[in-house]
């Protein structure tokens, strides 16, 4: 009696992954409001009770698209590899940008077009997508950028510095729009002129910052501020 029960639960997997993968372009090219449940099915050769079975609703089905896309773009077991990797934290660094710009400068598939897309205009559903894979990769990261610039994990400028060694790499992805900006110019430059100069910049910048920390954390009220806060 197992043996049915196994096959149905494949059979199931499969039509999920069907619509996961027939919502994803419709997503990423009419968004989320546009696209009905209709469409959806008939593009995945599906009834649409079957949407509703599997994700719940057509917003369930939208947050697991999303959830997917990112996956796609920037693998959760990638940046742990990066970050647990036994090399000099710079490399780890390197690495983790060649990732973004790999993902920045990558064909117009609907991963990078959903993303794009709710990067312009977030939507409600992006809460999801922040506690299932953005938050989990975002620690990664910092840990990343805090063995590289020496500031303690936690610090507020940490989480400063992380938004800015990503944001060139998310504005080269919404330039994929293909319009004559000077973004898309850029996006078109070989991936190595890139990576490096990306690197360069965020290397000085960490650099800058970490002097910064430093500073004020030596300075009298700083000190002063601690004490009381001790005792």
């Amino acid at each position: 009696m197992g043996r049915p029960q196994r096959s149905s639960r494949a059979d199931g997997d499969r039509t999920a992954n069907r619509i996961l993968e027939a919502a994803g372009p419709l997503f990423a090219r009419l968004g989320f409001a546009e696209t009905t449940s209709k469409s959806i099915a008939e593009a995945a050769g599906v009834d649409m009770a079957s949407i509703n079975y599997h994700f719940g609703s057509r917003s369930g089905l939208y947050e697991a698209t999303l959830t997917e896309a990112h996956r796609q773009l920037v693998s959760l077991r990638d940046l742990q590899a990066i970050a647990n990797a036994r090399v000099p934290a710079i490399t780890k660094l390197e690495q983790f940008i060649e990732v973004l710009v790999g993902v920045a400068c990558a064909n117009r598939d609907w991963p990078a077009a959903l993303m794009a897309r709710e990067l312009l205009s977030p939507s409600s559903h992006v809460h999801a997508l922040l506690d299932s894979e953005i938050h989990p990769k975002l620690a990664l990261v910092q840990a990343i950028l805090s063995e590289v610039s020496g500031i303690p994990l936690g610090h507020p400028a940490l989480l400063r510095c992380e938004i800015s060694v990503a944001a060139p790499c998310l504005m080269l992805l919404v330039a994929a729009n293909g319009l004559p900006t000077p973004a898309h110019t850029v996006r078109q430059m070989p991936k190595a002129d890139l990576v490096r100069h990306l690197l360069t910049y965020a290397q000085a910048g960490l650099s800058a910052i970490a002097q910064q920390v430093m500073a004020e954390d030596a300075s009298p009220q700083t000190t002063q501020r601690k004490r009381s806060a001790q005792g």
